[in-house]
This record gives structure tokens, sequence and C-alpha cells, in this order.
């Protein structure tokens, strides 16, 4: 294995942890009129998540820019095909963002249930098309003998693309909620364990129609075996929802994102955006990747810094792990306080 599947490798583990941690971020932003039946418990939501969502968001950062300096070929063809999605998806986190800091700043009624729409669809619009990116990137884009886009915008409405965004925002409201019961308490924890046990078979339906449809196109042995471990992992999450063991579900729909994950980006090497005119046009690990002197520098880089950024994320999770109850809440309340 050289630096350049290296790479790889690590920006698919860093989008990993991007669906991971944005995931059930989403998810609870998603469920914010669903569950939260007054300002109190609504405030108490955004707790759960008002200390890390920020954190979180870096995971995507730090994914974009390793494949801009990895595989720039990759990252100019992919924003560029995809460049609607992508605004659209970049105007929604940015809007999401304010609504996270101006919610708990007025007074009036009025002023909260602004922001709080404006967070429900900031969350609801990259939950979707996140899928529907990744759906398209899989099936491949019409990219001729240069790797120039001979397509349109009509490439994101295949069928395949419109079911990944169907799994990707049932999984992420599914995550959400198992994320809610493990940090809320009393009422809300309950809305939390019933809300899991009605989307869980419509997400375990879109993800095995995706995954089979998937198999079908580019699958692989390993592919095929990480595909049933999702399934079973979906299933068990599905079981432990009935039961008290909160951490344990939460792990298993966890596990559900890794595993997706990893079958997508198995399916596409040593592809990295496939051409549906001819495969001989793909681009590849090998064609799309940076020079071996900036792989060394990046290697060395990540090397050296990685591990403090994950001891610091680790940090702030734990800072932030209490259960959040209803105690204490006042009706603006939106930001996260540190255990005590």
């Amino acid at each position: 294995m050289n630096l350049a599947d290296v790479w790889f490798v690590a920006i698919a583990v860093l989008w990993t942890g991007y669906f991971f941690l944005e995931g059930f971020d989403f998810g609870v932003g998603m469920l914010l009129p669903v569950l939260g039946r007054t300002d109190a418990e609504r405030g108490a939501m955004i707790n759960t998540i008002g200390g890390v969502w920020d954190g979180n968001e870096v995971w995507l950062v730090v994914a974009a820019g390793a494949t801009f300096a990895a595989f720039p070929l990759w990252y100019a063809t992919m924003f560029s095909s995809l460049y609607v999605p992508f605004l659209v998806i970049l105007v929604a986190l940015i809007v999401r963002g304010v609504a996270f800091e101006f919610r708990g700043k007025g007074e009036t009624q009025r002023w909260r249930t602004t922001w709080e729409m404006l967070l429900v669809g900031g969350s609801l619009v990259p939950a979707v098309l996140w899928g529907v990116v990744f759906g398209t990137i899989v099936r491949g884009l019409p990219l001729d003998s240069e790797h120039h886009h001979r397509g349109g915008l009509g490439d994101l409405l295949t069928t395949h693309a419109l079911v990944g965004g169907l799994v990707t925002l049932t999984l992420f409201l599914l995550h959400g909620a198992l994320f809610l019961r493990l940090r809320t308490a009393d009422e809300l924890q309950v809305r939390a364990r019933r809300t899991a046990t009605w989307i869980a078979p419509l997400t375990l339906l879109a993800i095995t129609v995706f995954l089979a449809w998937t198999q079908a196109q580019r699958g692989t042995t390993a592919t095929a075996v990480i595909g049933a471990l999702a399934l079973l992992a979906l299933i068990g999450a599905w079981s432990l929802n009935r039961t008290r063991r909160a951490g344990a579900g939460f792990a298993f729909t966890g596990a559900v994102v890794v595993a997706v994950t990893a079958t997508l980006f198995l399916s596409l090497y040593p592809a990295v955006l496939p051409s549906t005119i001819d495969p001989a046009y793909d681009l590849t690990v090998r064609n799309a990747r940076s020079t071996d002197y900036t792989l060394v520098i990046m290697t060395w880089a990540a090397g050296i810094f990685l591990p403090i950024v994950l001891a610091y994320q680790a940090w702030t999770y734990w800072v932030f792990a209490r259960r959040i109850g209803m105690g204490g809440m006042s009706a603006g309340s939106g930001q996260a306080e540190a255990p005590r």
C-alpha cells in the first residue's frame, strides 16, 4: 500500500467520523419539533449537542482539505460537478450554526420559534443531500477523457441517488433519537425511545435497498460482508431500543454509520469518481493523486496533529457527558453548560 492508498483510507475515515458525529447532530435538529413539546424541552434537546456540534463539523473541513491536498483532481472535479448541492449544504450549515447561537438570544416566543425552524431546516437539508451526493459519486458521473463533467443537475436526480438521500435522512434520525434517549431524562427520553422504534424499520428498508443496489453495480465480496454487518447492526440497535441499554443502542447505530460509509468507499476503490461514459475515464487513486512529496508532508503533519485533535475532542465529549433534564431549564435556554 502506497501513500495514495493510505490517504484514500484516511479520507474515508474522516468522512466516517463526520457522519458518525454530525449524524446525531442532524438527527437532534430534525427531531426538535417532533419531540420537544415545550420551550424547556427544546432547549434541553439543543443543550445535548450545544457544546459539541461545531467541533463535529471540523471533521468535514478536514475531510475536504485532505481531499484537496491529497487528490486535487478528485477535489476539483467533484466540487465543480456537484457545486449546486455542495453550495446548498454550505448555506444550510451556515444557517444552522447561526440558529444555534441566536435561538437563546431573544425573549419572545416568535423569535425562538423562527430560529428553531431554521435549525430544523439547516439539519434536514444536509441530512438528505449528503446521501444524494454520495449516492451520485458511487454511481458515477459522465466524465470524458479529460475528466470534464458532461452532464447536468439531472445526474443528481437518479433513483439510486435519491434512495441514498433517504438512507442518510432515516439513519441520522434514528442516530439522533437514540442519542437523545442516551442524553435526556423523563418524558423526553420516553418520546425519543418511541420515535426510534418507528424510524428503525424505515431505516432498515432504505439501507437494504440502497446497499443491494450498490452491491449489484459495484460490489465485491468485502462490500457484501460489510453491508451485511451494517444490516445486522441496525437490527441490533432496533432490538436494544426495546431495552434499557440506550448506550449500546446508540453504539450500534454508530456501527451502522461506519459500515455503510465503509461500503461506499470500498465500492469506489480504486476509483474515486467513476465515469458513466467509459470506465477508462474514471478518476482513480492513481491518476487523481498529488505528488509523493506532498503526501509525505501531509503524513508527517497528520501524525503530529491528529492525536492532539482527537484528544481534545474526546475531552470535550467527556466534559459535556451528563444527562440533560428539565431541572433548571429556562424557556430560552439554548446553550450547553459544563457539568459541575
